[in-house]
């Protein structure tokens, strides 16, 4: 039986300290939760998520939201294995893991984990080889050297050339992306390597997970006028994907006879064993996998085709999925050419596999970096070689696009992709439905979504809900969880508890069931998924699994449910909102920059596929197959294609140029002018800067910004200086010797950012400076005016800018002071800096984050099962966990 055990005081007392353990979470407590939570949204589903709970036996204990604002580590220590031990600087926290603490720690935020060379060798023997990233010095006089001298002085580090089993050591010289290499050592060997002159840091390899017929209209793009004729459709431009693999013959993918030839500046190769499949579309491909080179196809994951399509696919008439929703699917720049880097297998993502493919993508001339992917880990930025690689790829005038994950909702979920020279882009939805019906026993009819829609493939049967409310068997629908269970002829009810929603159906197909129904909880709301399931079922959102469950308890008879499917409908309202999934911000280690910065279409997207999607997926391919994808990995390709045509029509504009008009004109209002909504809020709240960072993403307006917000990339080693790095730090990520005394310093809230964000003390003033650029009409007046933030007054010089000439530039200074407001600590509050020409309107949003010397904030609430579906504890024997908070902090309200 699970076990939490808790210490606490009564209902209006603080906590001063509470001890709990959890045992066996996946098989019990996890399923009791699921099971109270869903029951107490029935009775009161307007209090989910804000109700202290104080009474263990009423739901079997108590979780932890959030502990924490801005608390920093200042030791974190492993003893003998899987301990450790993380001392805050006020308050304490102790805990003791198998597998998933560091992750789950950092999740919450319970202070920075800032480890040590090899802290990340746990479990791990002195003996047992692995694949450590290394960052070394440049060696003396570098600019002179060749490739393969950069190498064998690479080599020089190592104790040999092979291990023992005859593989070589060194896996990639890396020259361009960061200054190192990755080889396989033992923590033994690589402490030894400590003392070597050149030495800076090493990390051991870690897994990155991979976080349309519609959507380039939904944009606003069209072939007869604006920016599709004006870019020329990305004609010339460089797409490198960084992804899961191509399927080279797609439709989506071959030269149609209208592609311009590749650029002159191409210097890559195509990976393929037949040439052929390399084209002026796809005019190359590599894979990475260690030292050996598989072929680049994809994989049925399909995940590298989907992302490759959005971005920039073929015009591809009559696309469908299975023969509904049909029509023409294109890419966002469907005449930009693709370069295609596979660096995930069936063992995952690994950093020194995408290390080497960014390298690659710089060596071989790309013009913009798609990576739809991301790591579980806060870190530093000197301590994540994507962050760092991505710096190398932009000072090298590559454009990188990455994706935001798909860990939300909660606040600080954005764990990684926050560096402020990338754009990271969140998830949104569009206005196109694939609609399911669900007529239950009551005569109630209920919509959801379904991607494949036979007009036969619909089902009729008694509902069952595994172990829901004292039902046999388990939540989730796993294959085990059916024990005890009739499911042959039912429909049955299913949450995802973690993986493909597709396996759901799967599952419930193997035990003999007809049809699903996938239940969102309330943090999953409005968002639900038009996946291929292999039997009839409807995703539906929170408010109808409300009424769906609320049936099947109340029910006077058997409670029976028939599943029909009604095609596609657009027009949707609302639309577009932030998708449940789509991490927010802010990032821990970025100073306080607005991350993400964008949102791009990120739902039940149509794209390239490499098989049938549907039931019978395993039938031999006989054509381009098309399947809906949902995720932050589908949003960003977006925002690359979009990229790829304001680089034709602004060819002198530099990387932040293009990330300035794209974020200073993004709509933050819907189609029907109405504020964004929040899928994760039920659309009750409007979204805010932390879910959609500027707001959903307008082409059309992009192309003509009027002013921007340049940046020149050696900037951003002087904000690395001012977010406080030493000069070993500063000298991992600029992959080079550098001293911050020399560099310079500026502040994150002074970075020529286009949004601005500051933490302020009621008692102080704060001084942020932007430097404006022209590029709209050669004599233009702005006036400027601000929408404050709540309780804050912000001040404001000039009050207007005349600009003569394109290209001038104008200094603004903003003044940001408390208006003597009763304010909470921890209080986010949104505002704007707005820029008017009467042409011309440029918006920068601004975050204020009000902050004491101490932000801990202790809430209980009801989210234990929505918190343990997010980190895998499955292997966890137990965990034990002691949070210590000084009484008069507490009460102080610090």
């Amino acid at each position: 039986m699970g076990i939490i055990e808790d210490v606490l005081g009564k209902d209006d007392e603080f906590i001063f300290s509470i001890d709990f353990v959890i045992q066996d979470v996946d098989k019990d407590v996890e399923e009791m939760m699921h099971n109270k939570l869903f029951q107490e949204s029935l009775n009161n589903p307007q209090e989910e998520n804000t109700t202290p709970l104080h009474n263990k036996d009423e739901i079997g204990g108590l979780v932890i939201d959030n502990v924490d604002c801005n608390i920093t580590a200042n030791h974190v220590s492993f003893m003998d294995g899987p301990q450790m031990e993380v001392h805050l600087q006020r308050g304490g926290y102790y805990g003791r893991h198998k597998t998933s603490i560091q992750r789950w720690c950092a999740y919450y935020g319970y202070g920075n984990l800032l480890t040590s060379i090899l802290d990340d060798q746990i479990d791990k023997k002195d003996s047992q080889h692995q694949t450590y990233i290394v960052h070394v010095r440049k060696p003396k006089h570098h600019e002179l050297l060749s490739d393969e001298d950069v190498e064998h002085w690479h080599r020089s580090f190592l104790p040999n050339t092979t291990l023992d089993t005859g593989k070589p050591r060194l896996v990639y010289s890396y020259h361009h992306a960061i200054s190192g290499f990755a080889a396989r050592l033992t923590s033994e060997e690589v402490r030894a390597m400590e003392s070597m002159e050149g030495f800076l840091m090493a990390r051991p390899s870690r897994l990155v997970n991979l976080a349309t017929t519609h959507t380039p209209s939904f944009l606003g793009l069209d072939r007869q006028t604006g920016l599709w004729p004006q870019s020329f459709m990305g004609s010339g431009v460089i797409i490198g994907v960084v992804d899961h693999g191509i399927t080279p013959n797609h439709a989506s993918f071959v030269d149609d006879g209208t592609m311009p030839p590749k650029p002159l500046k191409w210097k890559g190769t195509c990976g393929f064993h037949n040439k052929t499949l390399c084209n002026n579309k796809l005019i190359g491909a590599m894979a990475f996998s260690g030292s050996s080179r598989p072929s680049p196809e994809d994989t049925k994951v399909g995940h590298g085709s989907h992302v490759a399509g959005i971005a920039a696919g073929n015009f591809v008439d009559n696309a469908d999925i299975l023969g509904f929703d049909k029509g023409t699917a294109s890419g966002i720049a469907p005449k930009a050419h693709l370069a295609l880097y596979k660096v995930c297998h069936k063992t995952g993502c690994t950093t020194p596999n995408i290390v080497a493919a960014i390298e690659e993508a710089i060596k071989n001339g790309v013009d913009i970096l798609n990576l739809s992917l991301g790591n579980l880990d806060h870190s530093p930025f000197y301590d994540d070689e994507l962050v760092i690689a991505t710096l190398s790829a932009v000072r090298a005038k590559i454009f990188v696009c990455i994706c935001a994950g798909n860990t939300g909702p909660d606040p600080r979920s954005l764990w990684n992709n926050g560096a402020p020279w990338m754009l990271t882009v969140g998830a949104s939805t569009h206005n196109r439905r694939f609609k399911a019906s669900v007529k239950l026993g009551n005569a109630v009819e209920v919509e959801g979504e379904f991607g494949y829609q036979p007009r036969t493939f619909n089902a009729t049967g008694n509902i069952v809900f595994p172990g829901f409310q004292g039902q046999n068997g388990t939540l989730g629908c796993y294959k085990t969880s059916f024990k005890n269970v009739e499911v042959k002829g039912k429909i049955v009810l299913c949450s995802n508890k973690g993986g493909y929603y597709k396996d759901l159906s799967i599952n419930v197909k193997d035990a003999g069931g007809v049809g699903v129904i996938v239940l969102n909880r309330y943090y999953e709301g409005p968002t639900t998924f038009s996946d291929d399931h292999v039997v009839p079922t409807a995703h539906v959102n929170y408010s109808t699994a409300l009424k769906i469950v609320n049936y099947f308890l109340n029910s006077s008879s058997t409670a029976t449910a028939t599943i029909s499917f009604n095609g596609t409908i657009f027009g949707a309202r609302p639309s577009p909102t932030v998708g449940s999934f789509s991490s927010r911000g802010p990032h821990a280690y970025n100073g306080g920059i607005i991350k993400p910065d964008i949102l791009g279409p990120g739902v039940n997207i149509i794209s390239a596929f490499p098989s049938k999607p549907g039931p019978f997926a395993n039938v031999p391919p006989a054509s381009s197959y098309f399947n809906t994808m949902s995720g932050t990995s589908m949003a960003t390709p977006h925002l690359t294609g979009i990229t790829a045509l304001l680089m034709n029509t602004h060819k002198n504009w530099s990387i932040a140029a293009i990330r300035s008009a794209i974020m200073t004109t993004a709509n933050r209002f819907d189609l029907d002018g109405n504020p964004i909504l929040d899928d994760a809020d039920m659309q009750i709240n409007h979204a805010n800067t932390s879910d959609m960072g500027s707001g959903q993403v307008n082409p059309l307006a992009a192309n003509d910004p009027g002013l921007i917000y340049d940046i020149n990339p050696d900037h951003y080693l002087q904000y690395l200086c001012g977010l406080g790095y030493n000069d070993t730090q500063l000298s991992i990520v600029a992959k080079s010797s550098l001293q911050c005394s020399i560099v310079g310093s500026i502040a994150p809230e002074n970075l020529n950012y286009p949004s601005i964000s500051i933490s302020l003390d009621p008692s102080t003033t704060k001084s942020v400076h932007r430097t404006l650029t022209n590029v709209g009409d050669a004599n233009e007046l702005y006036n400027i005016n601000v929408e404050e933030p709540y309780g804050i007054s912000v001040a404001f010089s000039p009050t207007s800018v005349q600009f003569s000439s394109i290209g001038e530039e104008k200094n603004i200074t903003l003044e940001f002071s408390s208006k003597g407001m009763p304010l909470n600590k921890g209080n986010v509050w949104d505002g704007q800096l707005k820029l008017d020409s009467g042409k011309h309107y440029v918006f920068l949003h601004n975050l204020r984050k009000f902050l004491f010397s101490t932000c801990v904030d202790l809430e209980l609430k009801r989210t234990l099962y929505k918190r343990l579906r997010q980190v895998d504890l499955r292997e966890t024997d137990s965990v034990e966990i002691r949070i210590e908070f000084d009484q008069n902090e507490l009460m102080a309200g610090n």
